[in-house]
């Protein structure tokens, strides 16, 4: 006979399927690898990369983008923490979203963040290969990209521990380049390393602080905010830890000074210690161009590494964030039972499906660039927008449930509520509204807007059958 299976956490309220023998997600991950999938999860690509468009648009006033999106980030990130400490859940604002709304918004919620996460996992690998393409050119980078997606769908096979060993790896290195570069910045700054201090001359000159006035402002908003994607992944993480409650709430506590140091204060040096107008800002990324600026020899290839790092820890993020989603979907009912058998404490089947969507991508990005995934990456823009506003929505509605019934579960509490929710629910629309002004932006939200309303469609309906059938 199978063994009766341990009973879930106090306040859980993600119902986990029981695959034959009764096994349900294992708790191996640690609170140092909970601290780190943190740390980690606020030092991306988009942060070493992609923040050279929206430098090259807002000027030095990516300092002010940066720390309007990071106050929204962390707003949202504070409504996570009160609901994943109050009531762990391995599908997180997906599970809150059923319970506080309906299965519709479960659903709508849950499977744009799968779509998101395997897309992403698409466009890291493609990226990836590129990289080490340029270092062995007579290995072609589609080689890469398919060595990256076996290898990483194979570690997420395991036990969840080897996830959060690797994650720790990735993030300790990520996180060591984002210090040593913010130690050295601050250097050049006080004229200690470098051509010599700068002053104010590059936060003044060349146009002054907003140079393109309020529209270039907008694209720098836009394009930090996207660059933030990914930190939800740690209260899904936090559902199989040792301690989910103490474990979320340790890390959500710490994001403010994280985004602080990380994101606002790395901007502030790249655009004090060179002119936005600089081109290499955006051709060769703005770390980069600082590193050679400051003089230190091979920047170039030692950002490379870094930023190869940093797309690979979050290929494997996203291959185990998009499993535990979709994990959590099917267990409530809400996806293909297929997917719900457990192996080893891992939702294996989860995981396959959803590196063969992210592998799918990558063949849409071979086969069809200008059709097919195109408009599977312009969703992915404005998905972790979608699934902002539903946490606000969640979280105004779960907080008056958790005052009401169990008062205890509010380890965790969100500042101002119920004001500063309302201030962020008003500011995700505000994005949304701006995206609306220009054309590449419009485009994804037609994107999104197609698969939004596919999936409440879809949830409505089973919502209704599901009703009947009761």
């Amino acid at each position: 006979m199978a063994p009766t299976p341990a009973p879930p956490a106090p306040g859980t309220t993600d119902s986990s399927p029981q695959a034959s023998g009764g096994q349900q997600l294992s708790h191996g991950l640690k609170q140092r690898h909970l601290s780190m999938i943190a740390l980690g999860g606020v030092i991306g690509a988009g942060l070493f990369v992609g923040s050279g468009a929206g430098i090259a648009a807002a000027g030095p006033a990516i300092i002010l983008a940066f720390t309007l999106s990071g106050l929204l980030v962390m707003l949202i990130m504070r409504m996570l923490g009160e609901m994943s400490a109050a009531r762990p859940a391995s599908g997180s604002f997906s599970v809150h979203a059923e319970k506080e709304i309906g299965p519709w918004a479960g659903i709508t919620a849950g499977w744009m963040y799968w779509v998101m996460l395997c897309c992403g996992v698409a466009a890291e690998a493609t990226a990836a290969g590129k990289i080490v393409n340029g270092w062995i050119p007579g290995v072609s980078s589609w080689v890469w990209v398919g060595l990256f997606m076996v290898f990483f769908c194979a570690s997420n096979l395991t036990a969840v521990k080897n996830f959060g060993e690797f994650e720790f790896w990735f993030a300790a290195v990520k996180v060591a380049a984002i210090v040593t570069f913010l130690v050295l910045g601050g250097l050049g700054i006080a004229g200690v390393i470098g051509p010599g201090a700068p002053g104010a001359t590059n936060l003044t000159g060349h146009g002054g602080f907003l140079p393109n006035g309020v529209s270039g402002l907008i694209v720098g908003l836009l394009a930090s905010v996207f660059a933030y994607g990914g930190l939800e992944t740690v209260t899904i993480a936090a559902a199989e830890s040792d301690d989910p409650k103490r474990n979320v709430a340790n890390a959500v506590r710490t994001a403010v000074w994280r985004i602080a140091i990380f994101y606002i204060g790395s901007m502030a040096l790249v655009v004090t210690l060179v002119s936005w107008t600089d081109p290499a800002v955006v051709a060769d990324g703005p770390y980069v161009t600082v590193l050679r600026h400051l003089g230190v020899p091979g920047a170039g290839a030692i950002m490379e590494v870094v930023v190869l790092v940093a797309l690979l820890s979050a290929m494997n993020a996203n291959i185990y964030g998009a499993s535990r989603m979709a994990y959590s979907l099917v267990g409530r009912g809400q996806g293909p039972k297929a997917l719900a058998k457990v192996g080893g404490g891992v939702p294996r089947r989860a995981v396959l499906a959803s590196c063969l969507f992210g592998f799918g991508a990558v063949l849409a990005a071979k086969f069809w660039p200008a059709t097919v995934f195109t408009w599977l990456m312009n969703t992915t823009g404005v998905a972790i927008l979608v699934v902002w506003l539903f946490i606000c929505i969640v979280q105004l509605r779960m907080r008056r449930r958790l005052e009401r019934e169990a008062p205890e579960l509010l380890t965790v509490k969100m500042w101002g509520y119920p004001y500063l929710t309302w201030i962020a629910m008003a500011a995700v629309a505000g994005i949304l509204a701006l995206m609306t002004t220009t054309e590449g932006n419009r485009q994804q939200l037609y994107a999104a807007g197609v698969l939004v309303a596919l999936l409440i469609t879809g949830g409505l309906l089973k919502q209704r059958r599901d009703a009947a059938a009761g």
